[in-house]
């Protein structure tokens, strides 16, 4: 469904992405693993358009994608629920939701509701007036009002209580059993080995480890070296 071959990406003169190739297949979830300032964000960014490589190649179901601007991306069927969640702070909920709404998606407004009672509740409240719980809830849910084949998800547990991590995973683990692709950025390292069914380890913005969740977990000098998760 989406492959990325060998995308350099800069900002600026700062080169953060150099050669990072992976895939991911329909119907799979990929974590994208690693510190901080490893290059995560900046490789979805660059997927969905708002910073775009320089050199290399993307693509998305068989079709060059490379430079497309953020909203022809995203028509194409690509979503991205950034690390800030990127709600409108003084709109409703509901409002938010009315944004990203389309006819054609094969998630409804009622579908999306039910599926986040919680944010069902809240929809007359502002933006800023959510908890962060809720504002992530209402960042996923906008998304999925799109229709997305792909769904791109930046640190979807940052900021939340236990509990409402354990609500996010589980939305995670329905998106996936009804075969929606993920490419999950995630700093807790469990939580997405416990998602994924591959992950890759990136720092510095190239590659370093590629495999499934099991094999990661007994590869003790990747976890150690590049995650900082000790035997």
């Amino acid at each position: 469904m989406l492959e990325l071959r060998a995308i350099q990406t800069y900002y600026g003169l700062a080169h953060i992405l150099h050669g990072l190739s992976l895939g991911v297949g329909e119907g799979e979830v990929v974590a994208l693993l690693g510190r901080n300032g490893a290059g995560k964000t900046t490789t979805l960014r660059s997927i969905s358009g708002l910073t775009p490589p320089r050199t290399g190649e993307i693509r998305y179901q068989g079709r060059d994608i490379t430079g497309l601007a953020p909203h022809r991306i995203a028509r194409l069927g690509i979503a991205l629920v950034p690390e800030t969640r990127g709600i409108f702070s003084y709109l409703s909920a509901r409002e938010n939701l009315a944004i990203a709404e389309r006819p054609s998606s094969r998630w409804p407004l009622e579908a999306v509701l039910e599926r986040f009672p919680k944010l069902k509740d809240r929809l007359e409240s502002k933006g800023r007036d959510l908890s962060g719980g809720e504002q992530q809830m209402l960042a996923i849910a906008r998304a999925l009002l799109t229709g997305p084949d792909l769904l791109l998800l930046d640190e979807p547990s940052q900021g939340l209580a236990p509990l409402v991590v354990s609500d996010v995973m589980s939305t995670i683990r329905e998106l996936r059993a009804e075969r929606v692709s993920m490419l999950l950025v995630e700093q807790n390292a469990e939580m997405a080995l416990q998602l994924a069914d591959r992950v890759y380890v990136i720092d510095h913005g190239t590659v370093v480890f590629e495999g499934t969740p099991q094999a990661l977990r007994t590869d003790r000098q990747v976890a150690a070296t590049y995650l900082g998760v000790g035997p």
